[in-house]
């Protein structure tokens, strides 16, 4: 037998773990975690490590499959019927309903490549800003929080804070589970600096509090309150960096004036944790002399996501702990490529190369690259509100890829009664047995993990290249591959006669087309290409042309990408979720992790011995 090995990433969370993956050309036997990735040097968690046990062949989409009828079963066919036939039924649906009839619903397991076909296929050929992504649901809180208090969607630190921190703060994550790899680093810097003090803000008991110094089990959804609350005494203890704040920040008086009114008693009272508590977390964050704060879900996938993210930032400006090592706001991505579909502008309100889709200009600059006349104006539809209008008969033909709505969207009896309504939904998937996979009438099988090349980007902005081992199993393809056939066809009908805006052969084609659209913006990715990271290795931007190593640290120079240079306090009141626990109401429900398991399964539930960690969820 030849075993060969390649050097990909692994698929499941935004650490981005280098992997080792053994196999024989045909079939992955195995996996390591790869010893000269930055991210995890050779550690994988115990979902990583597993990845070679989820290729379950009887999972798997293995050639397309098409239904003519509501009522009738799907059937095998060929890829150019199928991709004929969805040319054909979009084209129609926009000649007659207009291009916002269609829409596009994608996630953060795509690579960057994939991503950037899909948003040039809605925006350029379509006319339709209706393409959103499921990391809408865990990541646009985090988005929004960097953009309008630092200026730009980035997180600003590097990994290796972990190590270099004397404060960190880890909010509304499970990272013992969550983030395994990271955890486990943590865990060793505390080991070698028992020093550092480690706080965790989670309404929950898990895992990851057997790590911490302080935990506050605050009631859930109160951490805006908390975050003022903590500002509150930093600002009466004077833990601040007046010198910071005066050379480098905006809003600080409105601000101050705001969390006046968050006494301890008050916020203790709210929050249900001890004023003692309440006053030594304040005292750790404003008199280490770094400090660092983690987050996930707790703070972004919330009714006050963007609320919590600047609140917690603005503790950061406050005490002037950002651009420094072991210091700043660091939201740790949930997917492994969410960040690149932030980068391409995979979102309904945002254009490649963090460009905003209702900015004229920006639009305008995209429309001229790409080598059309414009671009749609109208607002996109986000996750939540696209389902509404599929079920309100608005949408009339939505494609979904690699992502499971039936299954991970809230509110469950809604989103499958808009998918059985839709006069027609393609879904591009590698598993069939999803139970998205019911709705579709047409099913395209798409390559998996170790079957496909591109880039992900990790969420300290590293960008890692994803390389193929084996070819995919039956008749899949590639993500980019299948998008990139089906608007060939769709541009003979909306643009008969005139050059292709997809003429791209290969994965690298349209990670090149992309990068130019980050060049001299804060994501400048212009200096990277697939061969250099073969080369180099994985690198963060920005990595603008010409340079030699990325960039592992932002605003080291207190300057932000702002109108003024400056950053910004926001000042947003705590407001107290509708959804008040009552007699009638007496619980809330707040979601969490299981460790060995991933999101909606479609990948880890086909490995029995996944299932051995705990009984029950």
């Amino acid at each position: 037998m030849n075993r060969q090995t390649t050097a990909s990433t692994c698929c499941y969370c935004g650490v981005g773990c280098g992997v080792l993956i053994e196999h024989d050309g045909e079939q992955i036997l195995g996996v390591q975690g790869d010893p000269s990735h930055p991210a995890n040097f050779g550690k994988l968690c115990s979902k990583g490590a597993s990845l070679h046990l989820t290729g379950d062949l009887s999972a798997r989409a293995l050639y397309p499959q098409l239904r003519l009828g509501k009522e009738l079963a799907r059937t095998r066919t060929d890829w150019d019927t199928a991709l004929d036939h969805a040319a054909n039924v979009f084209a129609d649906t926009i000649a007659e309903h207009g291009p916002d009839s269609v829409a596009f619903y994608i996630s953060g397991q795509l690579l960057t490549e994939d991503y950037y076909s899909f948003n040039k296929l809605a925006r350029a050929l379509v006319g339709t800003n209706n393409i959103d992504s499921n990391s809408r649901l865990c990541m646009s809180s985090a988005v929004v929080g960097y953009k309008r208090s630092l200026g730009a969607d980035a997180p600003p630190c590097s990994y290796e804070d972990l190590e270099n921190s004397d404060c960190v703060m880890i909010v509304g994550s499970n990272m013992a589970y969550a983030h395994p790899v990271l955890f486990r680093r943590l865990e060793q810097a505390k080991a070698q600096r028992p020093q550092m003090k480690v706080l965790v803000i989670d309404p929950r008991r898990t895992d990851t509090c057997d790590l911490a110094d302080l935990h506050l089990a605050i009631l859930p959804g109160t951490d805006v309150a908390l975050f003022h609350g903590i500002l509150h005494l930093l600002l009466w203890e004077d833990w601040i960096d007046r010198a910071f704040i005066q050379a480098h920040t905006d809003g600080l008086a409105e601000l101050k004036r705001l969390v006046h009114d968050y006494t301890p008693q008050m916020v203790t009272q709210l929050c249900g944790i001890s004023v003692e508590q309440l006053r030594l977390c304040a005292q750790w964050v404003g008199t280490s002399s770094s400090f660092l704060s983690l987050w996930c879900m707790g703070l972004n996938q919330s009714t006050a996501g963007s609320a919590k993210n600047s609140a917690l930032i603005n503790l950061h400006l406050a005490t002037g702990t950002i651009g420094r090592p072991g210091c700043g706001p660091f939201s740790l991505t949930g997917q492994p490529n969410a960040m690149g579909g932030r980068e391409t502008g995979s979102l309904s309100n945002l254009l490649p190369g963090h460009r905003e889709a209702a900015n004229p200009e920006h639009r305008a600059e995209v429309a001229a690259y790409w080598g059309v006349e414009q671009l749609p104006a109208t607002t996109g539809l986000t996750a939540i509100e696209l389902f509404e209008q599929v079920q309100a008969g608005k949408i009339k033909a939505l494609w979904i890829a690699c992502t499971n709505p039936a299954q991970s969207l809230p509110d469950q009896n809604a989103v499958r009664a808009a998918l059985a309504a839709c006069p027609f939904v393609v879904l591009q998937e590698a598993f069939r047995t999803t139970e998205t996979a019911a709705y579709a009438d047409l099913l395209l099988p798409a390559a998996s993990w170790g079957e496909k090349d591109g880039t992900v980007t990790n969420s300290e902005r590293r960008i890692s290249h994803v390389r193929r081992a084996i070819n995919p199993p039956g008749e899949a393809r590639a993500d980019w591959a299948i998008t990139v056939d089906f608007a060939q066809r769709l541009e003979r009908r909306l643009r008969p006669g005139l050059p292709s805006l997809f003429a791209f052969e290969q994965a690298a084609q349209l990670f090149d087309e992309f990068k130019p659209l980050t060049q001299g913006r804060d994501l400048d990715m212009s200096g990277i290409s697939h061969a250099l990271l073969d080369r180099l290795g994985p690198q963060q931007w920005p990595f603008p042309e010409g340079a030699q190593a990325g960039t592992s640290r932002l605003y080291t120079d207190g300057i932000f990408p702002t109108d003024t240079g400056r950053a910004r306090f926001v000042a947003e009141p705590y407001r107290a979720a509708k959804e008040q626990r009552d007699a009638r109401f007496p619980l809330t429900l707040i979601t969490g992790r299981l460790r060995d398991q991933w999101h909606g399964m479609s990948r880890t539930g086909t490995a029995a011995q996944l299932f051995g960690h705990v009984s029950e969820a």
